[in-house]
């Protein structure tokens, strides 16, 4: 048999049709392979053999004894069925009960006098000790050798417990998998010879033979550092590779030019940049000078300046002659830039224009909802290299837009942009632009090396001077609801002292598709009082201009408005027109007004830590301090509770981000979400195992340089190959 094709083989061949479908459509495991790196969770010890006076409660035993007596009993007014078998082994008695469907195989096996061997864990019912559902083999009484090895091999054994579904549980997978286990013979070892060896790691058919059939408790942690090692092993070297593929790529390289436009902008801020801009804006710097195209992630707390980082980045392109495109995921954002952008470069954004500089370039917008003759003229100024910046929505990536010499792609908080959409902006260079993907979200460094492996990292974490640090409360809004009503005294303090603050709400509240999903929460509600539909901008803006913030000004914001009423909105607010702005999520990124101080989070354990984290960044913006109440009315001991008040500990975005991967699953953070596709981590925990993660980056990264097209290592191609098939690629090549 070819060494692949038995890894390949479809588990119906081996299995049988019924179990083999239950596998592919509860647990997505359809081939031989599969099920062979479906791991068990964890393991139960049945315990050496205990005799039946000696049993410690609460604890795995194993039993030898014989059956005395077994009655069945009806009870639920004859709907229900229990089996009691009581056991004897000359030291005492013990009592086993079976219900429901697991009474049929027991009462037809353990009749009185039988012996059998017992495995489970004890506990107590009326004042009796018992076992409830065990484990059991029936012994032959005839051969005493033959039972006496059978009592030994039985109560001395790991007990795999396999992640298992309704329709399928732990020990029928375990029996599923005693039947393809010898195909673990034939699997490719990806990791070469000499690595193997130097780190003294067991082969790979014995790792998966020790994982699912331990002898030992050495043998499970043998298996686990084989297979975590793998995993890492394989990633970082197709990340490795991918680095290596875009070093070889042309691109033309951006220098800055001296007394340029960059040199005019410096020339001009009223500040000194921070450290860590400069040390950041020098990376950059560096990448866009050479001739293949930079793949650079900056990240950096919210207001950490990001945008004045990626700015200075896009002159230096304009100034050697190339256009530069910053994609934002919404349009209140990419004209948030826009704003911002045209304002940090005053009259050196108004190049070619009356009053303009003449060392100045022209910064357009280009966004869906533009009317048509604006547009026409943006279009215009991009291919005509009139435009040396332009800032817009996924409207910049349709085939009608066409540039003069696309030179550098930013991407503003990229993990809201599919694969498709990126790429396809990077397509209008003339050669591959160089790209600069920003977040705002704080990556632990194992998740960076791990998911945005093939990206070069840069961090800035000091915020800049004048910006004030922000205090965060959990507010319990139903164990004490005068907490919620001392928040909106908050707010209104706030409001009279000159500044200004926003309430975030999870839902809209207004059109027929939230009716349709209303109808159903309705529903849901009158089965479950506790479960409410989440709390709507449109509902408590009314009822805070009606009662607890009546006579302040009082706006909403979120996505269905116009995007000239959404534009309209904002502008007031930044001008201080408007006291409160009640919103969705549409203002987590991007949006800055220095003089709102105040942010009241509703029903904030329906947001995830990142997204909390991102939201409180909107307030403390300026020189006041900022205020962040969560508002929730999760019970106190809940985990919702319990992270709330971790975001309330703590401004550091790093720590949260760990707390919100830790309780996520890793298939999240590999994207499984994204990409639709099965997460191919299932042993390495991205938090976890950073020293695994950092090892196998530096083995790969030597492997690929060595050898970028692995010829003298098939079977590591082999394995690659099947990883990365053509879904996981293009989710890999999210930088």
């Amino acid at each position: 048999m070819d060494r692949v094709s038995s890894f390949d083989e479809p588990l119906k061949k081996l299995l049988g049709g019924a179990t083999a479908k239950v596998m592919a459509e509860h647990l997505d495991l359809h081939t031989v392979g599969d099920l062979l790196h479906h791991y068990p969770r964890r393991y139960e010890e049945r315990g050496k053999l205990t005799a039946l006076a000696d049993l410690p409660l609460d604890e795995h035993v194993t039993v030898v004894a014989q059956v005395a007596d077994a009655r069945i009993l009806m009870f639920n007014n004859g709907r229900g069925k229990r089996l009691e078998v009581t056991l004897t082994d000359g030291s005492g008695r013990l009592q086993l009960v079976f219900f429901g469907h697991g009474v049929h195989k027991p009462h037809k096996e353990l009749l009185p006098g039988r012996q059998a061997m017992f495995a489970g864990k004890v506990s107590v019912f009326n004042r009796k000790m018992q076992l409830a559902h065990p484990t059991y083999q029936l012994l032959d009484a005839s051969d005493a050798d033959e039972a006496t090895e059978a009592v030994d091999a039985f109560a001395g054994r790991l007990l795999p417990i396999y992640p298992a579904c309704k329709q399928l549980d732990s020990w029928r997978i375990a029996k599923a998998v005693d039947a393809v286990l010898p195909s673990a013979q034939d699997a490719v070892d990806p990791l070469p010879a000499a690595l193997r060896e130097g780190r003294g790691f067991t082969p790979l058919p014995e790792a998966l033979l020790k994982v699912h059939r331990p002898q030992t408790k050495a043998d499970i942690e043998d298996a686990k550092a084989r297979l975590k090692w793998d995993e890492a092993f394989v990633l970082q070297v197709a990340l490795a590779r991918r680095r290596y593929a875009d070093t070889q790529l042309p691109a033309a390289a951006r220098r800055p030019v001296a007394d340029g436009l960059l040199d005019a902008f410096d020339a001009k801020l009223p500040f000194t940049l921070t450290e860590g801009q400069e040390k950041v804006s020098k990376e950059i710097f560096d990448d866009l000078a050479t001739e293949h195209p930079m793949h650079r992630l900056l990240q950096g707390e919210v207001g950490s300046g990001k945008t004045m980082v990626a700015l200075r980045a896009m002159l230096t392109v304009v100034d050697a002659g190339g256009q530069a495109a910053m994609l934002a995921p919404t349009e209140v954002l990419a004209q948030q830039h826009h704003r911002s952008i045209t304002e940090m470069m005053g009259e050196l954004a108004e190049g070619g224009m009356l009053g303009g500089s003449d060392r100045g370039t022209k910064v357009v917008l280009l966004t869906g909802s533009m009317g048509t003759a604006a547009r026409r003229q943006a279009l215009l100024d991009l291919v005509t290299g009139e435009a040396g910046i332009v800032i817009g929505t996924h409207a910049l990536i349709e085939d009608k837009v066409q540039f003069h010499d696309l030179g550098l792609v930013v991407v503003d908080e990229q993990h809201r942009f599919g694969v498709e959409q990126r790429d396809a902006l990077r397509s209008k260079g003339k050669q591959p632009p160089h790209l600069l993907v920003m977040t705002a979200t704080p990556i632990p460094r194992t998740v960076a090396m791990t998911v945005f492996g093939d990206l070069d990292t840069s961090v800035l974490d000091q915020l800049p001077a004048g910006r004030s640090p922000i205090a965060s409360h959990v507010v319990p809004a139903k164990d004490k609801p005068h907490f919620l009503a001392r928040a909106w005294e908050r707010v209104r303090e706030e409001v009279e002292n000159g500044h200004q603050a926003y309430v975030v709400c999870p839902r809209i509240g207004d059109d027929a598709e939230e009716e349709k999903k209303g109808k159903a929460k309705k529903k849901a509600t009158e089965e479950d009082p506790d479960k409410r539909p989440p709390l709507a901008v449109l509902e408590i803006a009314d009822e805070l201009r009606k009662g607890a913030l009546a006579g302040l000004t009082v706006e909403v914001l979120h996505g269905r408005m116009h995007p000239d009423e959404k534009d309209d909105v904002m502008r007031r607010f930044a001008a201080g027109d408007v006291d409160v702005l009640v919103a969705t999520t549409v203002i987590e990124v991007g949006v800055n007004v220095p003089n709102a101080t105040a942010m009241v989070i509703m029903d904030a354990d329906r947001f995830g830590v990142s997204q909390l984290h991102q939201l409180r960044g909107r307030v403390g913006r300026g020189s006041a301090p900022g205020l962040c109440l969560l508002v929730s009315e999760a019970h106190e001991a809940s985990p919702a509770r319990a992270r709330l008040s971790a975001v309330a500990a703590t401004l550091d975005g790093f720590e949260l981000s760990r707390i919100d991967l830790e309780q996520r699953r890793e298939g999240d953070v590999l994207g499984q979400a994204q990409s639709g596709v099965r997460s191919s981590l299932r042993m390495l925990t991205v938090i976890d195992d950073e020293e695994v993660i950092a090892a196998a980056r530096e083995e790969a990264v030597a492997i690929v340089a060595a050898d970028p097209e692995l010829e003298h290592l098939p079977e590591l191609r082999t394995v690659l190959a099947a990883l990365l098939d053509k879904d996981r690629e293009e989710y890999l090549d999210k930088g």
